[in-house]
């Protein structure tokens, strides 16, 4: 979603929690995943893999210069052949050390599987966050999370990604204006205001 969308959102939900609850996390999320650290794990259940938070997380990582905020993505289904960014499992998690940060995204009960492997990183020291939809065990086991109920809410958790991917590179690093860099930046916000959204990541 380009700056426009995210402007154009913010300003319907304007006089809801959503635009300041999606910063405080998103602030949250950015002081987890700090340089030279961990890095950021990103899973979603099997059900659903939240494929365009991720890409959203790559683009915000580039333009804010905050390579950290680039996420792995875990998934449930890899397949030999599939692409590394694509390639990285749920064995993953056994492997989560101090320093990093686990970032789930469920929209439902992620069942007991996820929640053990979601256990084991929190208690190899990972910070956990989570968007959820309202799951006690979820809320039990992360240190921050936001839920949304879309038959409570006036949003929906795909909605909600939008606005904290778009929080979290905004106190990115400065760019010097005048440099490469910041002409970089404007040509690539050109091209994203002038090109239809990606379809998939």
């Amino acid at each position: 979603m380009d700056a426009v969308r995210v402007a154009l959102l913010r300003e319907v939900l304007a006089g809801t929690r959503w635009p300041a609850a999606a910063r405080r996390f998103a602030g949250v999320l950015r002081s987890s995943v700090v340089p030279r650290g961990g890095g950021l794990l990103l899973v979603g259940t099997e059900e659903y893999e939240p494929w365009h938070l991720a890409a959203h997380l790559v683009d915000e990582a580039a333009w804010s210069g905050r390579p950290e905020l680039t996420p792995t993505l875990v998934r449930h289904g890899t397949r030999p052949g599939d692409p590394p960014h694509l390639a990285v499992g749920l064995d993953r998690l056994h492997g989560v050390r101090r320093g990093e940060t686990l970032l789930l995204v469920a929209p439902a009960s992620p069942g007991e599987v996820l929640l053990e492997r979601v256990h084991d990183a929190r208690r190899g020291g990972a910070t956990v966050l989570a968007l959820d939809g309202g799951d006690a065990d979820v809320q039990g086991l992360a240190h921050e999370w936001l839920s949304v109920c879309p038959e409570r809410d006036e949003v929906d958790l795909d909605t909600v990604q939008h606005l904290v991917s778009a929080a979290a590179g905004e106190n990115g690093l400065p760019v010097a204006r005048g440099s490469r860099h910041f002409r970089d930046r404007v040509s690539r916000l050109v091209d994203q205001l002038t090109s239809p959204p990606p379809e998939r990541w």
